[in-house]
């Protein structure tokens, strides 16, 4: 009797054990947990932007992510990581490697996804395996602008190739990381003029700015936001802008376009992408709360302070223009020869 008694209570601790081991693992798992239970609203994003503070790509994080607050996405404003280094490299590979639970997003301009793989033999991430493309954010043009190295007399892209020429020592120009549209922008401007420019490349846009202010390099190609406050102050002077139409903040400047420099017109994006695997359902309600906050006013006038314009869409918008861009790219570098170990 009680060896039938021992063996029934055996059974039984089998029996509960057995049923606690997918609890167990549950537990170890904390996004299987989080899958099973929906995970949404967050309580909080992070947005990682692989540039300084100030910038078109930080000021665009940082707008959106405050109007985030309260939407099926998250409970709270999204909070925004500055990991610069390597022409954004740096805050695309910690998304990449970010725990793919909708809690961490980047905010990328297109160029430092869909160019650098043509630019970079070794390149730790694929734009299009490694991530999950939710919305694209804000629409910019570029722009060239000189500051007190170059004289007065310079109002146009022509004028400031003439400089150039007349002054190959000073011929160069920055622009906020090597291999970024700007960068190939002033590639392209010295091939189709036949004037060799000196390229160099800052960590970002301010610094970039600041030293073009200053007179320390002749000019910078850069989101033309950038240079909206001293333009108006009368520090530099932009000289062209690169979208299709003239820009709406600066009407008066010229695109590249009217300026017999057609091969110059480039309108660039800024977006949200979340790492791979990251839940559909999770893509679809930061979509959603990314494209509602792009309809604030606040938003829209904060945004266009640093020239830039609101865009949105969906999320297989987004790929779609990936995909474009990133086959448009491709013969333009080949023709540039520019390389990282160039």
């Amino acid at each position: 009797m009680k060896t039938h008694t021992f063996e029934i209570a055996a059974s039984r601790r089998l029996a509960l054990q057995t049923m606690a081991l997918p609890a167990a693992t549950a537990a170890l798992s904390p996004l299987s947990a989080w899958a099973q239970t929906g995970g949404l609203p967050i309580d909080q994003v992070k947005i990682i932007c692989g540039f300084p503070p100030g910038g078109t790509a930080d000021i665009t994080s940082r707008r959106v992510g405050d109007k985030l607050a309260g939407s099926n996405y998250t409970r709270n404003g999204a909070v925004v990581d500055n990991k610069t280094g390597a022409g954004g490299r740096i805050a695309i590979e910690a998304v990449k490697n970010a725990n793919p639970d909708g809690s961490t997003l980047l905010l990328s301009a297109y160029s430092m996804l869909l160019i650098y793989p043509h630019i970079y033999r070794s390149l730790n991430y694929d734009p299009f395996k490694d991530f999950a493309p939710v919305a694209m954010a804000s629409v910019l043009s570029h722009g060239l602008a000189v500051g007190p190295m170059v004289p007065a007399s310079v109002k146009n892209v022509k004028d400031f190739v003439a400089w150039c020429k007349a002054n190959p020592d000073r011929a160069n120009y920055a622009s906020p990381a090597a291999g970024s549209t700007p960068h190939f922008l002033g590639a392209l401007l010295s091939l189709n003029s036949g004037i060799p420019m000196q390229h160099v490349a800052y960590r970002g846009s301010v610094p970039g700015v600041t030293d073009v202010v200053g007179g320390q390099i002749a000019a910078m190609l850069t989101p033309h936001g950038d240079f909206l406050a001293n333009h108006r102050a009368g520090k530099l002077r932009i000289l062209a802008t690169s979208g299709k139409t003239r820009s709406p903040f600066v009407p008066e400047v010229a695109t590249f376009a009217e300026q017999g420099f057609a091969d110059l017109t480039v309108e660039e994006w800024f977006g949200f992408l979340a790492p791979a695997k990251t839940p559909a359902n999770v893509v679809a309600a930061a979509n959603t709360a990314i494209n509602h906050a792009l309809k604030d006013k606040s938003l829209i006038e904060g945004l266009g302070l640093l020239g830039l314009q609101p865009l949105g869409g969906s999320s297989e918008d987004m790929a779609k223009d990936m995909r474009r861009l990133y086959d448009h790219w491709g013969p333009i570098v080949k023709r540039i020869g520019f390389t990282a170990e160039s």
